[in-house]
């Protein structure tokens, strides 16, 4: 248990600090990346090692990189201005 909660920690906290480094402009501040990534890993191992009743681990950190993925693809902004046409055009 133990060792599934601290791989999957260290995986979300590798997989927000990869997203914070290459996406800078999209996210937030770090200081809320990081924490949000952690945090999405350990709800996905847990989720995982609750529906599965603690089975394998890779299964686990599946679920934790999936979890940890969504979270972080929720803290994304729009890439450019969202451009408005106006109705005579």
């Amino acid at each position: 248990m133990l060792l599934e909660a601290l791989s999957s920690a260290i995986l979300g906290l590798t997989l927000a600090w990869a997203a914070a480094r290459r996406l800078p402009h999209r996210l937030p501040d770090r200081a809320l990346v990081l924490p949000t990534g952690v945090a999405g890993a350990l709800f996905g191992a847990f989720l995982m090692s609750t529906a599965l009743d603690a089975g394998n681990l890779l299964t686990i950190l599946l679920g934790a990189v999936i979890v940890s993925v969504a979270s972080l693809s929720l803290l994304l902004r729009p890439a450019g201005r969202l451009r408005r046409r106006s109705a005579t055009a």
